[in-house]
């Protein structure tokens, strides 16, 4: 199978270029998926001048969503973003045939990028020339463009600079999502107008973009789209004067909530600020009330409720 044609460089550039919000999926007190809470968010989003959305990411509790439940999230998004909105549909399959079906699906539900992470479980097993035949594979098939995910911490798989450079060679693969805590400045060297590499923190995202980024996809945007898209705006100008200081507030916005609470820190940030967060699904934890108020507080030391 052939893959499309490769966005032309300046419409790849125009798609990626921007703050991602790596969105939640929320529940209800029973667990049940919350689409209205969903599309409430996403009509927030749409209104905030965020480029877009990562569906289906660690945020969105990809790994506790049954199919038909991913599917019912993406439409959602897809039905609620803003026309100029660009939605990236996470997928963390471990056969390659389950992610090769799920882009065909997520496409015609309205996607227009894919993250791909690494397959876990038989981590022993996969070697560069492993990986290599998977992303490559899944590329040639899928009939969106897609960006390979570097997580880490998530799936205990670093991706290697040399796999990296391999894979941006392929006609449908278009960029990367670094998560990794630290190494992005190795991968920024392949930064092209046909391959962007992406910061997946907001820790990162600043001095990424200083250094020839093109934009993030950072979990800061869930709660505070303002802020994120702030931070954005000063790595896009090349603010080496009042964007160091705001750079380290987020930073230190993003410690408090994903850094020292995960997703369930992300959903209680994003009720604090008015948004509809939900609770985690099983078997991760909401935040009890003691770590909410603590929450509460540093939001409100640094401002971020303000409006």
């Amino acid at each position: 199978m052939t893959s499309p044609p490769r966005p032309s460089e300046p419409t790849l550039r125009a798609k990626l270029g921007g703050v991602f919000a790596p969105i939640c999926t929320p529940f209800a007190p029973d667990e049940e998926l919350d689409l209205d809470a969903l599309a409430s968010n996403v009509d927030a989003y749409a209104a905030s001048g965020i480029k877009g959305y990562l569906a289906l990411g660690s945020n969105g509790e990809n790994k506790s969503l049954t199919e038909h439940e991913k599917e019912r999230v993406l439409a959602t998004v897809a039905a609620h973003k803003a026309t100029d909105q660009v939605v990236m549909a996470g997928a963390t399959y471990e056969a390659q045939r389950d992610t090769e079906r799920f882009f065909e699906v997520a496409a015609s539900l309205g996607a227009d990028f894919g993250l791909l992470l690494s397959p876990s479980y038989f981590r022993k097993a996969m070697t560069d020339d492993v990986l290599y035949r998977y992303f490559t594979g899944a590329a040639d098939r899928s009939p969106v463009p897609l960006l390979v995910y570097n997580a880490p911490g998530f799936c205990g798989i670093a991706l290697s600079v040399e796999l990296v450079t391999r894979l941006a060679e392929h006609p449908n693969i278009v960029g990367m999502k670094d998560s990794a805590p630290s190494g992005i400045e190795a991968f920024l060297a392949l930064e092209s107008d046909s391959f962007h590499v992406l910061a997946g923190s907001a820790n990162h995202l600043f001095p990424a973009m200083l250094a020839g980024s093109i934009g993030g996809t950072i979990s800061l945007a869930n709660a505070f789209p303002a802020i994120a898209q702030r931070l954005y705006r000063y790595g896009a100008d090349q603010d080496r004067r009042d964007g160091p200081a705001f750079h380290e507030r987020c930073r230190r916005l993003n410690a408090a909530i994903s850094g020292s609470y995960g997703v369930a820190g992300v959903k209680a940030a994003m009720t604090i600020a008015g948004l509809r967060g939900g609770i985690p699904r099983r078997p991760l934890l909401p935040l009890t009330d003691e770590h909410e108020a603590t929450l509460r507080g540093v939001l409100e030391e640094e401002g971020a409720l303000d409006g």
